[in-house]
């Protein structure tokens, strides 16, 4: 599949998404969204990858949306952006895939949103930065609000709204919205390298875990617990979990069926 705004690659089962507008600081227009979300759905029915990396070229991760498709435009084409940016958010969700955002420069705004919508979070120790920039426009991050308050403690949300300052790698690992913070010059070693840990499990296990947490985190505990039972059910007579008690038993490497996520 040939893109305008965006990269994509597979090797060793790990999909590489690169971010491919430097020249705009990779901010977020509605074709590159689309072109996102095509990637996103064509990666998952395929279910070749079982890890995303979402990178970006150049010095920063994501500025943000294009403020040119913001300013002086209708409401109605301001809502179609950000409707846009909705089906991307939950094509990042509803990917089989464990996707981690590698974030290299700055994140700020519509990037924040986006590294924070991402399952697990990379980090450049010096370069990396994260921000929910909008007061400085008179413009609130009310999209990015939805992905990082339910990332970081609401008074951290809450603060990062009012500040809008940027925060740094290790200060946002500090808060939780970032997992592991690597050297620069290492970053993109470290987090392929992690990929290929969480890679060695089977697809199933991966798309059933990523599928159990997104359902359960916002229902009542005893919702959650009513549901999450019924899922150990099914995935205990699942054929790689078979395999896998089987493989610990036996003392031997487990052989996933990859022929299937479901």
């Amino acid at each position: 599949m040939e893109f305008k705004h965006i990269l994509y690659e597979e090797k060793d089962e790990i999909g590489i998404l690169t971010l491919n507008r430097p020249e705009k600081r990779n901010a977020l227009g509605r074709e590159a969204e689309e072109e996102i979300i095509a990637c996103l759905e064509e990666a998952g029915n395929r279910a070749q990858a079982k890890v995303i990396i979402l990178k970006a070229a150049g010095e920063v991760f994501c500025a943000g949306h294009d403020r040119q498709e913001i300013l002086n435009q209708p409401v109605s084409e301001i809502r179609r952006l950000f409707h846009t940016s909705f089906r991307m958010m939950m094509a990042i969700r509803s990917a089989p895939q464990c996707i981690i955002a590698q974030v290299q420069g700055i994140a700020m705004a519509g990037g924040c949103h986006l590294a924070a919508a991402c399952d697990l979070i990379t980090a450049g120790e010096e370069k990396a930065k994260f921000g929910m920039t909008g007061l400085i426009y008179s413009y609130n991050c009310s999209t990015p609000t939805v992905a990082v308050s339910r990332a970081v403690p609401q008074k951290k949300c809450m603060e990062m709204l009012m500040t809008a300052k940027l925060y740094t790698a290790r200060e946002a690992e500090a808060f939780h919205l970032v997992n592991r913070v690597f050297p620069d010059d290492k970053l993109d070693e470290l987090t392929f390298e992690w990929a290929r840990e969480i890679a060695k499990a089977s697809k199933y296990a991966i798309y059933m875990s990523k599928q159990v947490f997104y359902s359960q985190v916002e229902m009542t505990e005893w919702q959650a617990y009513q549901y999450t039972k019924e899922m150990m059910a099914l995935a205990g007579v699942s054929v790689n979990a078979i395999e896998g008690f089987s493989a610990f038993i036996e003392k031997r490497e487990p052989r996933w069926d990859e022929s299937t996520i479901f």
